[in-house]
């Protein structure tokens, strides 16, 4: 995934998606998410699992870009 998809995320993510930005595979992710060791704070939400986005970014050192107004 590159920086401008990264970038482009919504405020939360699935752990497919996560897992894809960290190039962790998707049952790889399910499973450290099962064992409570992925590499980022998860959100159980009835039945499926999300990702803050702004997390996933600080764990990749991403930093986002200023809205500049004119």
């Amino acid at each position: 995934m590159g920086l401008e998809e990264l970038l482009a995320l919504p405020a939360t993510v699935n752990i497919t998606t996560a897992g894809r930005a960290l190039g962790i595979g998707r049952d790889k992710a399910y499973e450290l998410v099962r064992r409570g060791t992925f590499p980022v704070r998860t959100l159980p939400l009835g039945g499926t699992v999300r990702v803050p986005t702004a997390e996933l970014w600080r764990v990749l050192g991403v930093e986002p870009r200023a809205e500049v107004s004119p």
